[in-house]
């Protein structure tokens, strides 16, 4: 019985500094993110978060569609001049950079205003590599806003003057789950700062030009 109380006890402590910690990540954010083109400043490069392209039912994934749309009309209303795709292609049959550069062609951007990120395999490297690969001590994120303001979080940690765009957003049950998700993200996140977590790959710097 003394293990168990000890066990919930450890369990509720976990569960107020989640809440705790996002709602602190969320405040943290709020000056640097934007939901309208108008309102948000210019930057050189914007910089897409990965996602699938695909659910696992094989239907489009809406948060990888509504953040290629995003990317698109910052870039075609000039508030970016350069787009930075950072995702997962840790398998050869896996490719999220190339399935985002692929949809931003067929939408008329032009094919060398386009840089990819083959090893951003979660939001800390892609944070980490945006400034340690290509450069950049300034960027324009682009995801939705619960994934913004995480990354906020990351890119202020690691001294890059960074805002977000908010991709249009998902409700109803899928949309649930993934905010409930992104508690444990957030949590995790903390920890990663704590123990000075780095990349799982660096490599050769690219210029972005």
């Amino acid at each position: 019985m003394k293990h168990l109380k000890k066990a919930l006890f450890m369990v509720i402590c976990v569960i107020v500094y989640a809440l705790v910690f996002s709602s602190y990540v969320s405040s943290n954010a709020k000056d640097y993110i934007y939901s309208t083109l108008q309102n948000i400043p210019k930057n050189r490069v914007g910089i897409i978060l990965g996602a699938s392209k695909y659910t696992r039912n094989g239907q489009i994934n809406l948060y990888y569609k509504y953040r290629l749309e995003a990317a698109i009309a910052l870039y075609k209303s000039g508030k970016v001049k350069f787009i930075l795709v950072s995702g997962d292609n840790s398998k050869k049959d896996y490719d999220e950079p190339s399935d985002f550069k692929n949809d931003l062609i067929k939408n008329g951007i032009p094919k060398e205003k386009i840089f990819l990120d083959y090893a951003g395999f979660r939001t800390l490297d892609s944070m980490v590599r945006a400034k340690e690969i290509f450069g950049l001590d300034s960027l324009t994120i682009i995801s939705q806003k619960f994934h913004n303001e995480r990354a906020l979080y990351l890119a202020q940690h690691y001294n890059i003057q960074a805002i977000a765009f908010n991709a249009k957003d998902i409700n109803g049950r899928y949309g649930f789950k993934t905010k409930l998700r992104e508690y444990i993200a957030r949590t995790k996140a903390s920890i990663d700062i704590l123990l000075n977590i780095k990349p799982k790959f660096l490599g050769e710097k690219i210029k972005i030009a």
